[in-house]
């Protein structure tokens, strides 16, 4: 019996996904494994499909290795251990052209959160490592350790939208001088008393947006979704579909002008008629971005931040 783990959205993302992927043969690239939740549900309701399973972490591939194969479904499953911006690569190493569907659940997975070694959750004093391939890179140690004041005030506000990156900076500059950053124990109580008291009462965990910053700095993540979106997009069949779930702004600011391009005519504004090479290769099959119900985040928190964005391939491949 394989263990439960309930995907964000699933029967969402099984809808969207459902036409692309019912025929036999149809290939879907779960382009964010994680633990394998969307794929497991995704290849028990379609016999004819076969998932490429992407994460660029060794722990997931082994864990949904493991709970794919309790439910007998590894016949029909290739992983691939890779950045999801790796899609064509990917695509190369196992001959593949084209595919049915992609889906991206992008941000910090379930396991990683779970995993307390890691770094990435803020409740627990642990290494600050956050790299989503613990194999490869700079840590966030690394990152607070060495980067000049000016780039980490710079990536707090970019990339964790923080208003008072200035006075987080300033404190860790103070700290790092006197001892390395190691552990998150001391930057969450350091990030608690930068930050002024009416400001902590609102908006979640003070250190909240400091770690989003330092992850994606870390995994260069909004750098992958933008070079991955438009690759996925190339991938895609005619009639294929992508799905997208993001959670936070940057990523779905990304994801909507990545796949908004291809959704409406290059041709000149002056031309009478719309010419057959001009026209939309996409178009969108959500409106707008979906958000959770509440009864979905009742059943998983996780869920609450969630935004979800679609589009079908109308023109191009084949």
């Amino acid at each position: 019996m394989v263990d439960e783990h309930v995907p964000v959205l699933a029967g969402r993302v099984a809808s969207l996904l459902d036409p692309s992927i019912s025929k036999n043969d149809a290939v879907l690239i779960d382009a964010t494994l994680g633990l394998a939740g969307h794929t497991i549900s995704l290849l028990r309701s379609h016999p004819g499909l076969h998932v490429i399973g992407i994460d660029r972490d060794p722990a997931a591939h082994l864990i949904a290795a493991e709970r794919i194969a309790a439910a007998g479904l590894s016949d029909r499953f290739t992983p691939a251990q890779a950045v999801f911006d790796e899609i064509p690569a990917v695509l190369a190493e196992v001959g593949i052209s084209g595919v049915d569907g992609i889906l991206f659940d992008l941000g910090v997975s379930s396991m990683q959160l779970d995993r307390t070694d890691r770094g990435f959750a803020y409740a627990v004093d642990a290494p600050l490592d956050m790299r989503m391939n613990p194999t490869v890179g700079l840590t966030a140690a690394d990152v607070l350790n060495t980067y000049a004041p000016g780039d980490l005030v710079r990536l707090l506000r970019e990339y964790g939208e923080e208003k008072f990156a200035t006075r987080i900076v300033s404190e860790v500059v103070k700290r790092r001088a006197q001892t390395p950053w190691e552990t998150s124990g001391p930057l969450v109580e350091l990030i608690r008393d930068a930050i002024p008291a009416a400001a902590r009462r609102t908006g979640g965990h003070p250190a909240k947006r400091t770690f989003q910053a330092l992850r994606v700095e870390v995994n260069d993540e909004l750098g992958a979704v933008r070079r991955a979106i438009p690759a996925g997009l190339d991938a895609l069949n005619l009639g294929g579909r992508m799905v997208v779930m993001s959670y936070q702004s940057l990523e779905d600011r990304i994801v909507k002008k990545a796949i908004g391009e291809r959704t409406v005519s290059t041709g000149p504004l002056d031309l009478p008629v719309d010419l057959p090479e001009h026209a939309p290769s996409f178009k969108w099959i959500t409106r707008g971005s979906e958000a959770p119900s509440d009864l979905e985040v009742q059943a998983n928190s996780r869920a609450a931040s969630a935004k979800l964005r679609a589009a079908e391939r109308i023109r191009g491949r084949v």
